[in-house]
């Protein structure tokens, strides 16, 4: 099973050696140029250039392990978890004993028949998942730049709604690319969500791009008014209740008709000023038939 293709292995091993030189050079003339100042300018060059190459040794290596860092990065939060698991277990079995252990170990099987509970561990889980199946949808129908560099997805956290994810973009992409026809149902039929809504995470920044992932609508739950519960227990069923209050404000009637506009810029007179004229209110039945405004009110 190839994990780095050939040609990212080609263009990595391309800039590695440029890398290589570039540092070798920079850190060769300026460690040089210091170190004539308290060493032979032999004994300093010679320094500087070794200094030059153990430097650009590590930028080299780092660039040619850059893909298989870019792995261990999209697997991070689940090798983390693997080793805390492993470890954390073995060093609780070692610290406590066996009665101990499992009886944590049953607590933890009965906190787990909760709802709230499942849903507590469920949500980062989705996260998770979330940004492996992004990934993959990087790699699959969404336009990458010329080397095939795939964007870098950053972080993710849990939300109401479902999940929110920050992504930077590298190079030769932009949030049109995401925001083509189709390419946000895409996303949605690839993380098994209902929507997906791809936005600007930073008005600086073009490159940082956060995708919010809808799985569930929390609004549309039924939410219980507290208010009964601060009606006495005592008060009978036919308490009588205070009249209505009429409203109150300013009185239309005494508010004088405004003016008409003047048509011309003429100081005539002699005309007489017209008032504007009220028209009635429509109402709802002499509206025409199978149009009702109050559908729109």
């Amino acid at each position: 099973m190839t994990v780095i293709e050939a040609p990212t292995r080609y263009n990595q091993r391309r800039k590695a050696k440029v890398a290589f030189w570039i540092t070798l050079a920079v850190i060769a003339v300026l460690g040089g140029t210091v170190a004539s100042h308290y060493l032979h300018p032999i004994v300093g060059a010679l320094l500087a250039a070794a200094a030059g190459a153990l430097l650009g040794g590590v930028v080299f290596g780092l660039i040619i392990a850059w893909p298989v860092l870019r792995i261990i990065w999209h697997w991070l939060p689940e090798i983390l978890l693997a080793l805390g698991f492993v470890y954390g277990w073995t060093w609780l079995m070692l610290a406590t004993p066996l009665w101990l252990a499992l009886a944590l170990a049953g607590l933890a099987c009965i906190a787990a028949s909760f709802g709230r509970v499942r849903s507590w561990v469920a949500a980062p889980v989705w996260c998770l998942i979330v940004r492996h199946r992004l990934r993959v949808c990087f790699a699959a129908f969404i336009a990458t730049n010329r080397s095939g560099t795939l964007p870098l997805i950053l972080l993710a956290r849990p939300t109401p709604a479902g999940e929110r994810v920050w992504i930077w973009l590298r190079p030769g992409l932009s949030i049109r690319d995401l925001e083509q026809d189709g390419q946000v149902e895409k996303l949605a039929v690839a993380c098994w969500a209902h929507a997906v809504r791809v936005t600007p995470a930073s008005g600086k920044r073009a490159a940082l791009i956060r995708v919010d992932v809808t799985r569930r609508e929390p609004l549309a739950n039924t939410v219980v008014s507290p208010l009964p519960d601060f009606v006495p227990a005592d008060m009978p069923a036919n308490a009588p209740t205070s009249p209505a209050v009429p409203p109150f404000g300013v009185n239309l009637r005494e508010v004088p008709d405004p003016r008409a506009a003047r048509t011309s810029n003429t100081n005539n007179t002699g005309d007489p000023q017209r008032r504007r004229s009220r028209n009635p209110v429509a109402s709802a039945d002499d509206a025409p038939s199978g149009f009702d405004p109050r559908d729109y009110a």
